[in-house]
């Protein structure tokens, strides 16, 4: 696929959350404008509720996820680890948006964001919090078209990077400048400090790791998107294409052998992937002849397909 065509894809899928986001804004606004603290409701699953448009965040216990727990929250995207949670949210007229964040239950801040909601990550010290963003305006962009972009936050001191395309890059050997450049799902390790993210160039992309201290980062392999780390650090788990134009699917790289597993029973996956534990994945996906995403679990090792557990459903977060 041309990266024209590449582009025209993900423009179409920015505008469907657009749509989808400004019409939750005119429910919502009153509520999302003020920082709500996060409070514990029970289970060990959180994730974004969609059957009624209001984008709420509800708890499970997966032991039985068919009883559902409230929380005060509305988010677009939502993910929480190391008493840290991040909530990408409609902040206000627009729509504009924003990343509030809570630590221990307090919200502790709120970064504005550069367009839509797409991805939100946070390291499993909860110091270093990212998201991702579809924005417009990219000169090298098609007309009407949207490009993304990823920042982090760093509890430790406060500051706020904005995007990591001010990130040095190498991809397969040699200094990557071209201008066409977005970064997506970034994933951060135990160190606070080494990360994964997808970089997107010339109607490619690469899973890259890099240095959040020395601002730097390489590609490991072409065609992949959307890494989340394991818990443990050894395996990197991402959506892959079946062949140059077929369906995304789940695949998981052992970072110390190289070896690459795909998933069965993924195929259409569109999300970043959550690590439940070093042996289960959660990820969101439409199943056959639905209208909503309903959330899936699927074994790490590929032992078994994987099977949705919570209907209507997205972004879920272990708790």
């Amino acid at each position: 696929m041309d990266l024209g065509h590449r582009r025209v894809l993900l423009a179409v899928t920015a505008i469907v959350l657009v749509v989808g986001a400004s019409a939750a804004y005119v429910t919502s606004v009153v509520r999302d404008t003020s920082p709500v603290a996060v409070t514990s409701v029970g289970g060990d699953l959180m994730f974004v509720a969609l059957a009624d448009g209001r984008a709420r965040v509800e708890q499970v216990s997966l032991a039985d996820p068919g009883a559902r727990g409230t929380t005060p929250m509305t988010c677009q995207r939502v993910y929480r680890a190391g008493g840290t949670t991040v909530c990408l949210k409609l902040a206000g007229p627009g729509p504009t948006y924003a990343a509030e964040v809570s630590r221990d239950g307090a919200v502790a801040h709120r970064v504005p964001l550069p367009g839509v909601p797409s991805r939100a990550k946070v390291s499993a010290s909860g110091q270093v919090v990212t998201w991702t963003s579809f924005v417009t305006g990219d000169s090298y962009a098609v007309p009407g078209g949207f490009s993304t972009r990823t920042g982090y936050l760093d509890l430790r001191t406060g500051a706020a990077v904005e995007s990591l395309e001010g990130f040095a890059a190498v991809v397969e050997g040699k200094p990557h400048t071209a201008q066409d450049v977005n970064y997506w799902g970034l994933t951060v390790a135990a160190d606070d400090r080494t990360f994964y993210a997808t970089l997107a160039s010339g109607g490619y992309t690469w899973l890259v790791k890099g240095d959040l201290v020395a601002r730097r980062l390489e590609s490991l392999r072409r065609d992949a998107e959307c890494p989340s780390l394991s818990p443990d650090g050894t395996k990197v788990a991402y959506k892959k294409r079946i062949g140059r134009l077929g369906p995304w699917e789940l695949a998981v790289l052992d970072l110390k052998t190289g070896e690459e597993r795909r998933l069965p029973g993924t195929a259409g996956v569109d999300d970043q992937a959550t690590w439940l534990d070093d042996g289960r994945l959660a990820f969101a996906a439409v199943p056959k002849d639905a209208k909503l995403a309903s959330i899936h679990v699927v074994p790490a090792d590929g032992s078994s397909s994987a099977v949705p557990i919570i209907p209507d459903a997205a972004s879920p977060s272990p708790v």
